[in-house]
Formats: structure tokens, C-alpha cells, sequence
């Protein structure tokens, strides 16, 4: 049985431990704004156990917007036009919230290092422009 919080409500699933955690948000909690990316990776739900989140506080994209309000990344998102086809908007738009929480002002090369999402329409400049702006949201 795992045992975890996701977007603060509290979940026990039956499921073998080491299934990935993407197929648990999506499949057993119902949360598919989180994509299958590239399957590599050290914090990734598609690569992280559900075995390790045991006790553990998640967020997701669906989580992220507070009592109706989008978070600051999403506003500066759709101000900026970043979204093309969307598929990996939400992992975009989660790493730029991490990445604010831990360094405020980024740098270019700070936005650039921790997106390694890849998007086939190439929207890195609008992704950098909307990382800035949400930095002084």
C-alpha cells in the first residue's frame, strides 16, 4: 500500500511498489495533466518508484494554481504564449516553479539548465521570457 499526499489530499493505493509514479497519478489518482517525457530522469515521476514517496507531499500541475488562482509561472505562461502543442508544458511550467523556490532571480543559463524538458516547436526564448516575468510577478 503506498501511502502519500498529492495536491493536500492523502492517498493510500494498492500497487506494487515499484511502479512508476506517473502511472499511479495518472491510472489510480485520475491527475493526467502529468506527461510521459523522456523516462529518464532523478526526480521525474516516470522514473521515480511510488516506493519512494511513501509519507511524502506532492504536487502536481493540477495542484499548483491555489484556491482558483493560477501560480505565478502559469500566468506568466499564457502572457507569454509559450504553450504550441502543450504536451510538455506541465513539466516545463513545474521545474520553473522549483526552480524559482530555490533561486528567486535565475539567470538564462539557470532556466536553461533546469528545463530539460524537450519541445519540438523550439518555445525556449518564450519559455526564458515567461521564466522572467514570473520572477517579478
Amino acid at each position: 500500500m503506498a501511502r502519500f499526499s498529492v495536491n493536500g489530499q492523502s492517498h493510500n493505493i494498492d500497487v506494487d511498489p515499484s511502479t512508476p509514479l506517473l502511472w499511479v497519478l495518472r491510472e489510480q489518482v485520475g491527475l493526467t495533466g502529468t506527461k510521459y517525457g523522456c523516462g529518464i530522469a532523478a526526480t521525474r515521476s516516470c522514473s521515480v518508484p511510488v516506493s519512494t514517496v511513501e509519507g511524502k507531499q506532492i504536487t502536481t500541475i493540477e495542484g499548483l494554481a491555489q484556491n482558483g488562482t493560477l501560480h505565478k509561472v502559469q500566468k506568466a505562461w499564457i502572457e507569454h504564449d509559450v504553450p504550441q502543442c502543450g504536451y510538455c508544458q506541465s513539466g516545463m511550467i513545474m521545474a520553473v516553479a522549483a526552480l524559482l523556490k530555490e533561486k528567486p532571480n535565475p539567470t538564462d543559463a539557470d532556466i536553461d539548465a533546469n528545463i530539460t524538458n524537450i519541445c519540438r516547436w523550439g518555445t525556449y526564448q518564450q519559455v526564458r521570457a515567461a521564466s522572467h516575468a514570473a520572477t517579478n510577478a
